[in-house]
């Protein structure tokens, strides 16, 4: 009975011992991707940002190209776990969405040293990293943005702390596990991607004011821009958009109003470039109404309207979602409630029942509507009638905020493409197409899901996240 206590008590204490070496090894392997303090995952990721500078061009392919496989492999679980998480988008357009940044976010190749020779010598201007980024991420585009940025970031050589939106903790610390997981299985250093576990304004201002950080990248509203841009570093900031779609009366309307659909619905309207209000020359705008309607988009009354105005829209301060663009006296906002829920179910909280594969709402209302003037990031797409194109052109400048954002327009004249385009200008332009086109979804180009309006970047890749480095050899030294 002893000898049989005995060996029960070792088995208990073995057993004991087994869970606590497994914890360990859970903790540590939580430090190594998820730490606790700002200080911690910036000194890791400066400790294998200088081993990466260590690995050749041909070998950092390598870890992208594990990255990329990875992120296509989970693209559909880690949506799933966005939607989840945060109520808002669509499962299959997040899974497009992650995809596509797994696979036409660009690798190394964009990084083109220039060479300049002579009698004097050899004079190389190359894109040296930065060093350590941090890099703020949004809850509306949470997982394509951490791969984008990923493989933008890991491409030009350097390292990444992420600080995350608290809204979309899970699925992006989720996210960035899996790809740095994906680096140390292709041979690449560990905490090349790190983050904070626990995110909080707290933790991002910390991040912004550490000496360890050298460059930062935000994308979100105005007011995580303005903070970059105020923080004394290089940043990059990719802020606000409301992009005006314009329809003249020479557009391919059944084309038109398919693409409008689709864009304006794509991951329910939560990307800052999809359409968020058509400008339509009257002569057409029956035509297009009907075709979009032929395409999934429900026509909504004026009575529709108005509810939905006060289901949609708020006053209070505390349930306002900060949007994209400021207002310096801001009497309404959108009620962060909504955002990014299927038009299916605003219509039922206004007591309207319509089919479940209903894309978009559609409404007519005039220019002054706080539909047309207010980022909804919700499919709901105001309509407004004008005269002419003139009036349309500018409309749409009108209501883009000078965000130089993005901005949509359906024309076969050429002179009206060129006079819009010239008159917004801004950062994205897409021309008979869906707004998506414009980050390479279904149009040519590479795909970014952090577009650099306010900064100059633009559509961001590797190159913008890299600095300029000139090495001169001189040859036949001369003091003149």
């Amino acid at each position: 009975m002893a000898v049989n206590a005995v060996f029960l008590e070792q088995i208990v204490q073995e057993v004991l011992q087994k869970v606590v070496n497994r914890e360990q090894v859970n903790q540590q392997k939580e430090e190594q991707v998820l730490f606790s303090s700002v200080d911690a995952a910036v000194k890791a990721a400066k400790t294998a940002e200088k081993e990466l500078i260590g690995h050749r061009l041909e070998k950092r392919e390598k870890f992208l190209t594990a990255m990329r496989e990875a992120a296509v492999q989970h693209a559909e679980e880690l949506a799933r776990l966005a939607v989840s998480e945060t109520g808002m988008g669509r499962v299959e357009d997040k899974t497009l969405k992650n995809k596509i940044a797994a696979t036409k976010t660009p690798g190394t190749e964009d990084l083109k040293p220039a060479v300049m020779t002579g009698d004097r010598g050899l004079t190389l201007v190359e894109m040296a990293p930065f060093g350590v980024i941090g890099s703020i991420t949004p809850s509306t585009n949470p997982i394509a943005t951490v791969i984008n940025n990923s493989i933008s970031m890991v491409a030009a050589g350097n390292a990444v702390v992420f600080s995350v939106h608290p809204g979309a903790k899970s699925s992006t610390l989720r996210t960035v596990e899996i790809l740095s997981e994906a680096i140390v299985s292709a041979g690449g250093p560990r905490n090349l991607l790190t983050a904070i576990a626990s995110p909080s304004l707290e933790n991002t201002q910390k991040l912004m004011e550490h000496p360890g950080i050298n460059l930062l990248a935000a994308t979100g509203g105005p007011a995580i821009v303005k903070a970059v841009l105020s923080s004394g570093k290089k940043a990059i900031g990719a802020g606000a958009g409301n992009p005006p779609v314009v329809v003249d009366e020479t557009a391919d309307l059944e084309k038109a109003a398919k693409s409008i659909v689709a864009g304006a619905s794509f991951d329910n309207n939560l990307p800052c470039i999809a359409e968020k209000e058509a400008i339509v020359v009257d002569y057409v705008a029956n035509q297009l109404i009907s075709y979009m309607r032929q395409n999934g988009a429900y026509l909504a009354s004026a009575d529709e309207v108005d509810a939905l105005v006060k289901l949609v829209l708020t006053s209070e301060d505390k349930v306002m979602a900060e949007g994209c663009t400021v207002k310096p006296h801001r009497v309404y906002g959108v009620n962060k409630k909504y955002v990014g829920k299927d038009a299916a179910l605003l219509m039922k909280e206004i007591g309207r029942e319509i089919a479940q594969s209903t894309k978009l709402i559609i409404c007519e209302v005039p220019e002054d509507h706080p539909f047309v003037l207010e980022e909804l990031m919700m499919p709901i797409l105001p309509i407004v009638r004008v005269p002419n194109v003139e009036n349309a052109i500018a409309l749409g400048c009108k209501v883009e905020h000078g965000n130089r954002h993005t901005a949509i327009m359906h024309s076969q004249n050429i002179d009206n493409l060129t006079a819009f385009a010239r008159a917004v200008e801004t950062t994205i332009f897409v021309k008979n197409g869906p707004s998506y086109a414009g980050i390479g979804i279904g149009g040519e180009g590479h795909t970014t899901f952090t577009i650099a309006g306010p900064t100059g970047e633009g559509l961001t890749s590797a190159k913008s996240f890299t600095r300029s480095r000139r090495c001169v050899l001189v040859d036949g030294f001369s003091i003149v």
